[in-house]
């Protein structure tokens, strides 16, 4: 097993090293790449062949769905009709490591003659691809993690972080934010979290509500009927005043050993609990639940009033 491990711990390493020597990399050409694609009136089109092409077929998908319209098509439909698709205001962006790959350069006349801007992405800067693109980002390997230094396995992971690189810069030129990026993933768990409101998931019945002056053990039967693992206290407005969890009751216990049966819930709970209002996002709640290290959020009306509950074990699936 060690040797096994060894193997892909080798593989790790040399794609790893390969991403960071990319960032000397990072030059005017990459400004000039983000500039004409942050400007493209159309679509970016990819394109590439072979791993390039899935490669190429992931960065369109990327920048499609953080703010910049993409599309992917393969190379060798283009140079069968597919080419059609390519409107006067795209720009193309192709993918190739040796930058010499024969099904590009076909397309490459074409795209010319119809004065279609391309952004070519290659690990040679001298080759026929690069000399023939409006502007060139080099993504230079020393060598594959492929012990025959033959699979593109370095080349492919280094296209791909570059394609990441761009569509991340291009998503803070555009001042890309959550709710847009929820508007474009509207299905699964990304779309519920950003566009589900705290009124949509909140719990509006029973709620523990127990008295300050209470003694602590009496609460205990409110807050086990009430089975989110707290109790909430009222002032005389009905306005949230305080909370008490399990794990105020339990640090009680453990303090307060001898005199347990005198404690009340005003000598344990936590004054001004955090609260939140039923028009947040998921997002924001989960965030919040990180942030303080919480299990319940208090939804309040702008009045401070209790409205519901959300759980933290109930949303965060």
């Amino acid at each position: 097993m060690k040797n096994i491990r060894t193997y892909a711990e080798n593989c790790l390493r040399d794609e790893s090293q390969a991403l960071l020597d990319m960032i000397p990399q990072l030059d005017a050409q990459f400004d000039r790449a983000v500039d004409l694609i942050f400007h493209c009136k159309g679509h970016v089109v990819v394109t590439g062949v072979g791993k390039s092409g899935h490669v190429g077929a992931k960065i369109a998908a990327t920048l499609a769905s953080t703010g910049t319209p993409a599309v992917y098509i393969s190379a060798l439909d283009a140079m069968h009709g597919d080419m059609g698709m390519i409107m006067p205001d795209d720009l193309v962006f192709m993918l190739s490591n040796s930058g010499n790959t024969d099904e590009l350069l076909r397309i490459v006349a074409a795209l010319e003659q119809r004065r279609i801007p391309i952004v070519s992405m290659t690990g040679n800067a001298d080759s026929l691809l690069a000399r023939h693109s409006d502007v060139h980002i080099l993504v230079h390997v020393d060598k594959e993690a492929c012990p025959l230094n033959l699979a593109p396995t370095s080349s492919t992971t280094a296209q791909m972080a570059m394609g990441d690189a761009l569509a991340i810069t291009l998503m803070e030129l555009r001042h890309f934010k959550a709710a847009d990026f929820a508007s474009f993933h509207p299905g699964g768990s990304i779309g519920r979290k950003l566009i589900t409101r705290v009124k949509d998931v909140m719990y509006t019945e029973n709620f523990p509500i127990i008295s300050c002056d209470m003694l602590l053990v009496d609460a205990l039967i409110d807050i086990s009927r009430g089975k989110l693992g707290l109790g909430i206290v009222l002032d005389a407005q009905e306005r949230v005043y305080g909370i008490i969890t399990d794990g105020d009751i339990r640090r009680a216990v453990e303090n307060r050993k001898q005199n347990f049966l005198s404690v009340k819930v005003s000598d344990v709970m936590t004054l001004n609990p955090k609260t939140i209002d039923p028009e947040a996002k998921l997002a924001q709640i989960q965030q919040m639940f990180r942030r303080h290290k919480i299990h319940s959020l208090l939804v309040v009306d702008d009045q401070h009033r209790l409205i519901g509950i959300v759980d933290y074990f109930a949303i965060m699936n």
